[in-house]
This record gives C-alpha cells, structure tokens and sequence, in this order.
C-alpha cells in the first residue's frame, strides 16, 4: 500500500540523489540538482477503489491537489474527506495531472489503456506511476515516450512479463524506476492478507456476510 507513495517520492529527490552520490563521475555536489514538490502538485489517480482511496487519503497529507477517474463516481462526501475531484474524462485527468497513479483491475477495458495518445495527452513534466498490472501500459509506447521528452519519467512496480527479459528496452533507460512486485511485500502486510482469508472462509463456513467479498456490479 505504501510503496505506491514511496514510488512517488523516490523520482521527487531520492532517485536522482541517490544515482549522484554513487556514481564514480560525480567529483563534488551542486545546487542545480533540483527534484520535484510534491506539496500543491496534482496527483491523478486512475481507479478509485479501496486502494486508490487510501492513496488519496495519503496524499492529502502533502497537500496534493488530487483529481481521480473511475468508472463510477464516489459519495459527494467520500470525495470530501480527500479533497479529491472527480473527471469524468481520462484525457481531462491526464492532462492537469503531474503525477498520474493507475490503480485498476485488468480487464478487456483497461487492457493498454495507457498507450501513445494518452502519454501524448500528459505534461511534459509529468511522470506515470503503475501499481495495478503491467498491461494496463503499452510499454513500447512508454517506451518511446521517455526516450522522446514525451514525459518526465515513469515508476513501475509491475511489467509485463514479470520480470522483464533483461535486454528489455524500459531496462535500459535512466528515467524509469522498476520494482519486483513488491507493493505488498512486507510481513505484516501477507500476515493481514492471511488474516482477512481465513476471515473470509470461516464467513462461507458459518453462513454469514462475507467481509471481503467482491460483488459483481
């Protein structure tokens, strides 16, 4: 859950500090190795589930402008509490967004939803981060565009394939953090999973309400 924010922070000071400090050309430190604010920034969450709102309560913290696009709206009230606004459109999100989060399911309709016109549609200074599926991005398509200035750059925790092959092209560019799948990779994180699991059988096995159930729309 967290990691999704620590994505964001890393390309706001720690990558590009990080890459400075241990690189043999570096001889001294200067002033002109700025990062990026997060505080007043606009964050745009694509897929305001359960995980995509508790990114936006996260991201209020910083007093980040937040914008999200799902398939259904949430409560005048839920949007409220976050400070979030909702867009209607993709492109409306896509193109006032500074950081863009996708946070969806992957279906048939978000398969490649992000591809070369949506990466057009996005701010030159913008950077994309996915935590939902490798597929949701066209990665030639991202591709091209951190090599071509299309975008700022790009945080992703998840590929496709898993793991990438290790001449792949995204591995070979400077603008670009990849982590193994690791959004959920803490112990106490697979100790709630188990916990909310077992939650769920002994639910079915006593005939009572579900509490994680997922119900078709």
């Amino acid at each position: 859950m967290y990691h999704c924010l620590d994505l964001l922070f890393l390309f706001v000071h720690l990558f590009l500090g990080c890459s400075i400090a241990v690189s043999p050309q570096t001889k001294h430190f200067r002033v002109d190795w700025l990062g990026v604010e997060v505080s007043r920034a606009t964050l745009g969450i694509i897929g305001m589930g359960n995980i995509g709102y508790k990114v936006a309560k996260r991201a209020k913290a910083f007093d980040m402008n937040i914008l999200y696009h799902n398939r259904n709206r949430r409560k005048e009230e839920e949007e409220q509490v976050v400070g979030a606004t909702y867009c209607k459109s993709l492109e409306e999100l896509l193109q006032q967004s500074d950081f863009v989060m996708l946070v969806v399911n992957l279906t048939s309709e978000t398969h490649k939803l992000i591809g070369k016109k949506e990466l057009e549609l996005m701010k030159p200074t913008a950077i994309l981060i996915n935590i939902s599926r490798g597929a949701v991005v066209d990665q030639d398509a991202l591709g091209e565009a951190l090599q071509n200035g299309v975008i700022k750059a790009a945080a992703l925790d998840v590929t496709d394939p898993e793991p990438l092959p290790r001449d792949h092209h995204l591995l070979q560019l400077k603008n670009i953090i990849i982590t193994p799948h690791i959004g959920t990779a803490t112990e106490q994180a697979l100790h709630m999973m188990m916990e909310e699991a077992v939650g769920n059988i002994m639910a079915v096995l006593n005939d009572l309400p579900i509490p994680s159930e997922v119900k078709p729309n």
